[in-house]
C-alpha cells in the first residue's frame, strides 16, 4: 500500500510486532505510547512490560524493521523507549485481557 505516511498506517504495521514473552502484539498490549509522523520520518514512543527486559534491543529492532517493511515511504524510524509512566496490565486492550485471564 503506497501513499502518505500516517499514524494509522504505522499503528497497523506495529500490530505485526509481538512481545517475545506474551503472545500478543505491542499495540494490543498497550506498549505503544505514541506515534509521531513528520513527513517520511516516524518516531515511536513505547515501553516494555519490564524495565530489565533482555529482549529490549530485539523488540526495538523489530519495530524499526516492520515499519520500514510495511511502509516503504518511511525514510527513518526512531524508537524512544520510556518507562514513565510505567506499563501495567491495565494498558492491555480489554479483549486481550480476557484472553489472558486478567
Amino acid at each position: 500500500m503506497a501513499g502518505e505516511v500516517t499514524q494509522e498506517r504505522v499503528m497497523e504495521a506495529l500490530k505485526e510486532v509481538y512481545d517475545p514473552e506474551i503472545p500478543f502484539n505491542v499495540v494490543d498490549l498497550g506498549l505503544v505510547y505514541g506515534v509521531e509522523v513528520d513527513g517520511r520520518k516516524v518516531k515511536v514512543k513505547m515501553t516494555l512490560t519490564a524495565i530489565g527486559c533482555p529482549m529490549s534491543y530485539f523488540l526495538v529492532e523489530m519495530v524499526r524493521d516492520v515499519i520500514k517493511e510495511k511502509i516503504p515511504e518511511v525514510e527513518d524510524v526512531e524508537v524512544d523507549l520510556v518507562f514513565d509512566p510505567p506499563w501495567t496490565p491495565d494498558r492491555i486492550k480489554p479483549e486481550v485481557r480476557r484472553l489472558l485471564g486478567i
